[in-house]
């Protein structure tokens, strides 16, 4: 392939960050990084699906992952439930903070997890992760008043009326009424969820949301979808970010009834860890190969309908998977 391949936008910002990326420390673990801020990349969705070829990506858990979004979800029981582990650091991290309070006796995260696989009551506990993505966008968590006619609100503990929104099921109905409005916001990003600003562990999601936002746009036949995403580990998590999020715009489109238009990926402090250099290296010497497509049941309707079933990519071909340790820095 040429250097016109749409994976070079991803390939050619690894290299900007390496040849132009300012050093940093990460605060909670000491990992150095190099960062560069403010970038943006694209896909058409018309000329497949950006799954990037240049390593294999987990295309399983991505999908399980997103639909567990979906569901508004908290805990990780779904995704243990289907063999997928992309939280479970975090699940851990969230029992860590509640050893430091006193409210749970230190075992290692090998004990953490073997009980998290084969103890449904411990599961159901130390599975929550608070008020992560899938919570935010569609049960997010506000107090109202009720003469303003707000449905069913409930007392809090401190006597105020509360209620959840769903913003992605609001976007989804109001798209169908008025496609030309331009505020189809959906936002993970709550102040008073993050332990930084809340200084509650309890309340707390257990990261500060890393992909913070997506702004959904009709421009004619087409929906096309915006993500700004204020922290971005490019080597580990953006390709799994990358084709999450397309595969977003792709269900919008098809329950909301449009054709799918553009992926758009916005970058805060995109950046790569120290300790991913060489193989960032290794895959900067592999030539993309074609994009696979993806099949959705055309059947599915409604947002919630979708399930693990109905996903069928094809002509995935990509080079072999390239491991790297995760960095679990907590969010900031």
């Amino acid at each position: 392939m040429t250097n016109t391949h749409p994976e070079y936008q991803y390939l050619n910002l690894l290299q900007d960050i390496l040849d132009n990326g300012t050093w940093k420390i990460s605060h909670s673990t000491g990992v150095k990084l190099k960062s560069v801020f403010g970038r943006q990349i694209r896909f058409d969705l018309n000329q497949g699906f950006p799954l990037l070829t240049t390593k294999k990506v987990f295309v399983r858990g991505i999908i399980h992952e997103l639909i567990w979004f979906l569901s508004g979800e908290s805990n990780i029981k779904y995704l243990v439930d289907n063999n997928v582990h992309i939280w479970d650091e975090w699940a851990y991290k969230k029992y860590e903070w509640a050893v430091k309070d006193g409210k749970a006796k230190q075992i290692t995260f090998e004990k953490f997890m073997e009980k998290i696989k084969n103890d449904k009551k411990f599961l159901k506990h130390w599975g929550e992760l608070g008020p992560v993505y899938g919570v935010q966008w569609r049960r997010w968590p506000t107090f109202a008043n009720v003469s303003a006619g707000n449905p069913a609100p409930k007392k809090t503990a401190r006597g105020e009326r509360s209620r959840t929104i769903d913003q992605l099921g609001w976007a989804i109905e109001k798209i169908k009424k008025y496609p030309q409005k331009k505020h189809y916001i959906i936002s993970a990003w709550n102040a008073g969820c993050i332990y930084e600003m809340s200084g509650s562990h309890g309340a707390s999601m257990v990261i500060a949301p890393c992909h913070t936002m997506f702004h959904i746009n009709i421009s004619g036949d087409k929906l096309s979808l915006l993500l700004y995403q204020r922290s971005a580990d490019m080597f580990l998590g953006v390709p799994f970010n990358i084709a999450s999020y397309a595969l977003l715009t792709l269900l919008l489109a098809q329950v909301t009834g449009y054709k799918p238009g553009e992926f758009i990926h916005t970058f805060g402090d995109a950046h790569i860890y120290e300790n991913h250099f060489p193989q960032v290296k290794e895959q900067l010497a592999r030539t993309p190969r074609p994009f696979p497509k993806i099949n959705l049941n055309s059947y599915v309707k409604k947002i919630d309908d979708f399930k693990f079933a109905d996903f069928e990519i094809v002509d995935y071909n990509p080079y072999p998977p390239i491991k790297g340790e995760i960095t679990v820095v907590g969010g900031f």
